[in-house]
């Protein structure tokens, strides 16, 4: 049996660890680098950066992130945000990053996945996916945040991703998201059975036990998690202490 991976994720703004609380705004968590550097610490299999604003201006600051972080980091490291060309894929990767990760700009510009795969190798792309719940027992996939409906059903959607050649998706449930009610088991099994590519379960963690629940009742290979983990309510090792006494393989 694959290990399970643990994946801190880290919102970037402005060269600053950012979270929304309570959908109050924004508040700064820490510097994003030293962030990192406590994780690789604690035992994280992975690290997530994200840049929020994902505009040209904060691409310059993300880079000098993802830098300064691959030099005090030993574990891969995820960049997303503002991504929509192969330079943006060349820059990224250059700056330290292992895998890049797309969201809004794979469903705009699809072949962009493929392009990608072909010139990095699948290994390198991962694409996330936002979706809902739709009202007719199905999901549909949002972009931009979650703001925009593409009224792109989310199964056929996967299976392009994986017949794109994208080495891994990272599906996060908008309905779940932030809630610390658990992640969505329904619809991670739902994509965990259209695809054969790994999956990472995204939203909706609040407990150690929506950890183990998560790998016990779906396919997911990984676990993201933010909140939790950036106001120290859990750290990477207590996690994985706990999955390990629930009998599920970890590194």
């Amino acid at each position: 049996m694959l290990a399970k991976r643990i994946i801190p994720c880290l919102d970037v703004r402005n060269g600053k660890v950012v979270k929304g609380v309570n959908f109050q705004g924004i508040q700064d968590v820490g510097d994003p680098v030293e962030c990192a550097a406590e994780y690789n610490r604690q035992g994280a299999d992975e690290l997530v950066f994200y840049d929020i604003t994902a505009s040209h201006e904060g691409r310059g600051v993300i880079l000098d992130v993802v830098r300064r972080a691959a030099q005090q980091v030993f574990v891969p490291l995820t960049v997303g945000g503002g991504i929509s060309t192969i330079d943006d894929f060349r820059e990224t990767l250059r700056a330290g990053a292992d895998k890049v990760s797309i969201n809004s700009s794979a469903v705009k510009n699809p072949k962009l996945i493929a392009e990608a795969a072909d010139i990095f190798g699948s290994q390198c792309v991962v694409v996330g996916v936002d979706a809902k719940r739709n009202g007719t027992g199905g999901y549909t996939v949002y972009v931009n945040g979650g703001r925009i409906d593409m009224h792109l059903d989310l199964i056929q959607w996967v299976k392009e991703i994986q017949r794109l050649g994208a080495g891994e998706i990272c599906l996060n449930s908008i309905d779940a998201d932030g809630t610390k009610a658990g992640f969505d088991i329904e619809m991670l099994n739902a994509v965990c059975d259209a695809v054969k590519i790994p999956v990472i379960a995204s939203g909706g963690c609040g407990s150690l036990s929506d950890f183990s629940d998560v790998f016990e009742q779906t396919g997911a290979t990984a676990a993201l998690a933010a909140s939790l983990f950036h106001f120290k309510e859990l750290t990477v090792q207590q996690v994985k202490t706990h999955l390990k006494q629930q009998g599920i393989a970890v590194r």
